[in-house]
């Protein structure tokens, strides 16, 4: 579709008046981003979803986006306030309990690397793999159970093969 057949179906679907041909432009040269309404918009316009017109995510928002989420719908099924969880995701800085971690990783249907990442743990998940490796397995099982959402015989199966 031409920019300016995009830029009218977001004015006429969904009331989004301001939208240029030249703002389609810019976003697709990477010169702009488009916000989370105007990107559902488009996605909209274009009959596919937020996640498809996004690389991979990486950030908090962006996985959201990707999975057509709004903020209220995360923040509530994680267990944080929504202005919180709309700080966090501003400043892309997970600070949620474990309980609220793993409902995070749920809502968000995150992967485990993924999850990692976005709650910014990967370096101390990495030191606490090390130090499992290096010495007894059985003391860092808490500590790892602390930080991923997986169950706790899962975690002894895959450390002690580490170990090994």
């Amino acid at each position: 579709m031409a920019h300016g057949h995009v830029a009218y179906g977001m004015r006429a679907s969904y009331g989004l008046a301001y939208i240029t041909p030249d703002t389609i432009a810019a976003w697709e040269r990477g010169l702009a981003s488009p916000t989370s309404a105007e990107l559902t918009a488009l996605a909209g316009t274009l009959w596919c979803s937020p996640g498809e017109l996004m690389g991979a995510a990486t950030t908090l928002r962006e996985h959201r986006l990707a999975r057509g989420l709004a903020p209220e719908d995360v923040a509530r099924g994680s267990g944080v306030e929504l202005q919180a969880y709309l700080r966090m995701e501003e400043t892309d800085t997970w600070r949620g309990n474990e309980r609220q971690s793993a409902a995070l990783a749920e809502v968000l249907q995150l992967p485990l690397p993924d999850f990692i990442a976005v709650i910014g743990r990967a370096d101390d998940l990495a030191e606490l793999l090390r130090s499992a490796v290096t010495s007894r397995w059985q003391g860092y099982v808490r500590p790892v159970s602390k930080l991923l959402p997986v169950q706790k015989r899962h975690l002894e199966d895959v450390l002690q093969q580490l170990h090994a």
